[in-house]
């Protein structure tokens, strides 16, 4: 049988259970997080943490396998907790994320034919396959769909089966092909190595689809390489430099006649733990470095180091979409390019929107219910 005792002088109740594994849980936490204090239906928070004191203790409590009851001292207030939540929710140890897939580094050796594929009828039509599709585009970092009618439509009616697109300045979507007056180097024929898309923003977008319309011309093959996985190298390689590009921010910006947008961004930001979540490089956009003297010339060397890893073949995958098929990736984490290619010899047409990594996180929570 579960059982739980009062523990004055840590200011705990100390809950065991049948199979001998056991938890803590500060009063002010049980107090904050009483069911009484969350909206029935909504399940918001409706409790206020000011309406009682940090020294909040309870005057008596019962347990069995279901419940834990407590009454507050100088309160008419009784808290009742369901003893499989509070085992779930035992403090110090995370709750389980569905969401929180982990990720699967990868090199050169995965190759083209190594990308995660699926068709875009099991996406629009099965829940299931949209969820296995997630995650796998998730533990990657990108993946292609395939099937797509011959339609702008197509790419982004895929998309939003997960959340809702994002709008930037280019607009809800963008085309990216070679066009007259181009206020992005996307928009020309030349060659793009390898970036992620608008570090310039405040937020830079999470999920990118390019929905390949036509792919004609000579040239023009995609290029990815794991941004994750050159970090994690440049740590074991150039301590040094991993350090710099991880603690010190540089300025982005992206202007034309209607727009002035800059931010300023770490290369690579880890969480709390030091583990990689996010890479913001894109030489295109850098603005001029503010650093002091004595720093700028480390940094260079330090970005220098990450620009010339992203262009090793040990980290590239290359393949060329062909009409009908969408490449989908993460834009905080996999960088893309563009080899150059000839419009004369052909037409070359792609369709973009973005998705937010938080919709594409709420879509997966969701489906795992």
């Amino acid at each position: 049988m579960s059982n739980a005792t009062l523990r004055p002088d840590t200011a705990m109740v100390h809950i065991s259970w049948p199979d001998g594994s056991n938890a803590d849980f500060p009063y002010i936490w049980l107090r904050d997080n009483d069911p009484a204090a969350f909206h029935p239906q909504t399940k918001e928070r409706t409790g206020d943490l000011t309406s009682f004191s940090l020294d909040v203790c309870p005057a008596k409590i019962e347990a069995d396998d279901n419940s834990l009851t407590i009454w507050w001292a100088d309160e008419t207030t009784v808290s009742s907790f369901d003893m499989g939540w509070l085992r779930q929710h035992r403090p110090g140890k995370r709750a389980a994320d569905p969401a929180h897939t982990g990720f699967g580094l990868w090199r050169q050796d995965l190759g083209a034919e190594g990308v995660p594929r699926v068709q875009a009828d099991q996406v629009l039509n099965s829940d299931s396959a949209l969820q296995d599709w997630l995650v796998k585009t998730q533990v990657s970092g990108f993946s292609i769909v395939e099937g797509l009618a011959d339609n702008t439509d197509a790419g982004m009616d895929v998309a939003r089966r997960i959340g809702f697109l994002r709008q930037t300045n280019f607009g809800l979507t963008f085309e990216v092909q070679s066009k007259p007056n181009p206020n992005n180097l996307a928009y020309t024929s030349i060659a793009l190595p390898l970036h992620t898309d608008l570090t310039n923003q405040e937020l830079p977008p999470g999920f990118q689809f390019l929905h390949c319309l036509a792919n004609e011309a000579q040239g023009g093959g995609s290029l990815f390489c794991d941004g994750y996985a050159i970090a994690e190298d440049l740590r074991q390689l150039d301590p040094e430099a991993f350090e710099l590009l991880s603690t010190v921010s540089i300025p982005f910006r992206f202007h034309d006649e209607d727009t002035d947008i800059r931010s300023r961004k770490k290369v690579i930001n880890l969480d709390e733990d030091g583990q990689v979540i996010e890479i913001c490089f894109n030489a295109h956009i850098a603005d001029v470095l503010d650093l002091e003297p004595a720093l700028m010339t480390r940094y260079y060397r330090a970005y220098r180091q990450y620009m010339i890893m992203t262009r090793a073949d040990a980290y590239l995958v290359t393949l060329k979409l062909k009409a009908g098929e969408m490449v989908v990736f993460d834009n905080r984490r996999v960088l893309h390019g563009r080899e150059a290619f000839d419009p004369q010899t052909g037409f070359r047409h792609l369709h973009g929107c973005y998705v937010d990594r938080g919709e594409f996180e709420s879509r997966l929570r969701v489906l795992n219910r």
